[in-house]
């Protein structure tokens, strides 16, 4: 069985190459500064936590374990360090709006506009009032694309109980999205 790349370079890393972590920062501090904006909202934060990350797995090299997905153990990494900073600072995550998305159509209407952006306020405050362990799970399998495989190994579970917990998640934002959306409409 092949090593995947990404495995390869962190056994590099952790052997010794330091030169090889680069390649993983290039490859995937976008996707912690996602997953940290998702999490907690706040641009610079993210930056530093992302920063902070890499610095973690370069102290903590030598645990890894290249026969684990080296996604599964650099989000372990992020989790903790999300929880941290979450602790430290104690205050309200908020979900911002992603300004890479684009409009449905080529020319939205200003009512289509508005509308699309009162819905996403409503979606931001729903994400903001599920509890973190399911928001967690919900920006790692649908902004992060991690597969339930990997978030199964970085929880300690197996796959079921990922898609039973993803499943959950996505009816709890569900049913805050509409106690949310019913409030403003009355």
């Amino acid at each position: 069985m092949e090593i995947p790349a990404d495995e390869a370079l962190m056994a590099q890393v952790r052997d010794g190459d330091l030169r090889k972590l680069a390649l993983l920062f290039e490859r995937h501090h976008r996707s912690l500064y996602n997953f940290f904006r998702h999490m907690n909202g706040d641009a610079a934060l993210s930056e530093d936590l992302t920063q902070e990350v890499f610095f973690r797995i370069l102290k903590y090299r030598h645990s890894y374990d290249n026969h684990r997905p080296y996604a599964a153990w650099m989000y372990q990494i992020a989790r903790n360090t999300n929880n941290e900073a979450a602790q430290r600072k104690r205050s309200e995550l908020h979900l911002v709006e992603s300004s890479d998305e684009e409009p449905a159509s080529g020319n939205p209407g200003v009512e289509e506009t508005l509308g699309r952006r009162q819905e996403i306020r409503l979606l931001q405050q729903a994400m903001d009032q599920l509890p973190t362990d399911k928001r967690e799970l919900l920006v790692l399998s649908r902004f992060q694309n991690l597969k339930y495989e990997s978030i199964a190994e970085l929880l300690g579970c197996d796959v079921g109980a990922v898609k039973v917990r993803v499943y959950r998640a996505i009816k709890a934002l569900g049913r805050i999205y509409l106690e949310l959306a019913g409030k403003r409409a009355s």
